[in-house]
C-alpha cells in the first residue's frame, strides 16, 4: 500500500501556489527523493506520469512531482490549462525560483527523507531548469534530464518573429489536444536577456558536479537528439542513454488509459533508476 498525498500547496508569486504530489512505500528506513519537473504545456498528472511515480516508488524511492505556479493550471483544475494568464506570465527564473521552494519545502518536511539523497528529473524544457538548478544547488545530489532542450536561446523566435512579439507584447502557441491559443507575453525573453547568464544550460551542464544521466529518444519529434550530444559534451559528469526510436514523451499521451506504462518509458524509467541506484 502506498502512502500518497497529492495537490500539496506551496506559496510561490503572484498570488500562485505550486501543487505537489508524493508518493513512497511505507517503510521505518528513510529513503532517497526523486523530484520529477514537468515541461511545456506539462503538468504533474499529464499521460503516465503518474504510473512513473509508483514506478520510483516501488523501486524504494521518495517520489515528488509538482505543477510549476505558472503552468497555467489551478488548485481547483491541475489538469490542463484554465488560467492561460498564468501561463503567459511564466518564465524560466520563475521556474528554477520554484524548483528551489521545492527543495526548501522537502528540507522541512517531516517526510521520512535521505537529505544526502535528493535527486532531480527534469522533463524537455525542465531538462534545462534542472540543470541550473543543479548547477548551485548542494542539495541536489544527482540529476537526470529527459529529452532535455541545450540551449533556451535558440528556442525563441528571431528575426521578424522577434520584433512582432516585441511590438504585439504576446505570441500564441497552439496546444493540438485542448486546441487552447496559449500566451506566452514578452516578459519571458526580457527576462531571458536580463539572466542570460544564469539561464545558459550548456553552461550550467559545465559547472555541475554531480552525476548527470542523459536520457533522450532518437525519434525525438521535439527537441532534437542532437541537444542530447550537446549536453553531454558539456557535461563533465555526463552519461549517455539514447532510446532507439523513442518520441518526446517515451511514447505516453494524454490521457493515459493502460495500466501499464509504454514500453519506451519503462525503459527510460528503468535506466534511471539503475542511475540512481
Amino acid at each position: 500500500m502506498m502512502n500518497q498525498k497529492n495537490n500539496i500547496q506551496i506559496a510561490s508569486e503572484n498570488g500562485k501556489s505550486i501543487l505537489l504530489d508524493y508518493t513512497f512505500t511505507p517503510t521505518e528506513n528513510k529513503l532517497p527523493v526523486v523530484v520529477f519537473c514537468h515541461g511545456l504545456k506539462g503538468y504533474k498528472d499529464w499521460g503516465a506520469w503518474n504510473l512513473m511515480g509508483d514506478a520510483f516508488a516501488k523501486a524504494g524511492f521518495l517520489f515528488i512531482k509538482f505543477n510549476f505556479s505558472h503552468n497555467g493550471g489551478t488548485q481547483e483544475q491541475p489538469i490542463d490549462f484554465p488560467n492561460l494568464e498564468a501561463f503567459g506570465n511564466n518564465n524560466y527564473s520563475l521556474e528554477v525560483r520554484d524548483l528551489v521552494r521545492v527543495l526548501d519545502w522537502l528540507e522541512l518536511s517531516d517526510l521520512p527523507i535521505f537529505k544526502d539523497q535528493i535527486n532531480i528529473i527534469g522533463h524537455s524544457r525542465a531538462g534545462g531548469i534542472t540543470t541550473i538548478a543543479a548547477a548551485s544547488d548542494h542539495r541536489i545530489k544527482k540529476i537526470v534530464t529527459m529529452a532535455g532542450v541545450a540551449d533556451y536561446e535558440e528556442r525563441f523566435p528571431s528575426g521578424a518573429d522577434l520584433e512582432k512579439w516585441k511590438k504585439d507584447g504576446v505570441y500564441y502557441v497552439k496546444n493540438g489536444r485542448t486546441h487552447q491559443d496559449m500566451p506566452l507575453y514578452y516578459q519571458m525573453y526580457e527576462d531571458f536577456e536580463i539572466n542570460k547568464e544564469k539561464l545558459n544550460i550548456l553552461n550550467a551542464a559545465s559547472n555541475l558536479k554531480i552525476p548527470h544521466l542523459i536520457v533522450h529518444g532518437t525519434g525525438d519529434e521535439t527537441v532534437p537528439v542532437n541537444d542530447a550530444y550537446r549536453l553531454k559534451k558539456a557535461s563533465n559528469y555526463g552519461q549517455l542513454s539514447l532510446l532507439r526510436n523513442a518520441g518526446h514523451t517515451f511514447g505516453a499521451s494524454h490521457p493515459w488509459e493502460s495500466k501499464l506504462m509504454p514500453a519506451d518509458l519503462r525503459q527510460a524509467v528503468q535506466c534511471t533508476i539503475n542511475f540512481l541506484k
